[in-house]
């Protein structure tokens, strides 16, 4: 069914349960649920989606005050040991426009309620969009990161 399109970045629904606090690590146990509740958001938006076991989730970072986000650069997590990078040069929350993207696993579909496992999004977060993960967009070739992200990564999932 064609439609008109959203206006730029209107939620089409929250994500219900899981974490209520903003916290940086252990992310792979935590189960919450996406609720679709947009009034244009039905069974047949979300058709097939079963079939897939990944989701890629786009959502708001609502929680940043709008005053503390970053446009320079600065230690990832504050922490001196890692070099001060852009914050275009990390995946922090306090970002221009506080947009995240979270790769998450797909556990059921209820309706429109996806139960996913492994997005690091808190109770109340508003989503923009929900995709299907594809492994055709996983990057190509060689990934080369600094080695600070791995020692930043160790116990987030």
């Amino acid at each position: 069914m064609a439609g008109r399109a959203l206006d730029p970045l209107e939620p089409i629904g929250r994500v219900v349960g899981g974490r209520e606090a903003v916290e940086d690590d252990r992310w792979a146990p935590v189960e919450a649920r996406l609720c679709l509740d947009h009034p244009r958001v039905t069974a047949e938006t979300v058709r097939g989606i079963e079939a897939f076991s990944h989701l890629e989730v786009v959502f708001v970072f609502d929680r940043v005050d709008p005053g503390a986000v970053e446009w320079g650069s600065r230690h990832p997590r504050s922490n001196p040991e890692w070099p001060r990078v852009g914050i275009l040069a990390q995946r922090a929350k306090d970002r221009p426009n506080r947009i995240g993207v979270s790769r998450c696993e797909l556990v059921a579909v209820d309706g429109t309620d996806l139960l996913v496992r492994g997005l690091d999004a808190v109770d109340g977060t508003p989503i923009l969009d929900v995709k299907p993960w594809l492994d055709g967009f996983a990057p190509r070739g060689t990934v080369r990161e600094p080695t600070w992200v791995g020692e930043l990564m160790r116990d987030y999932w």
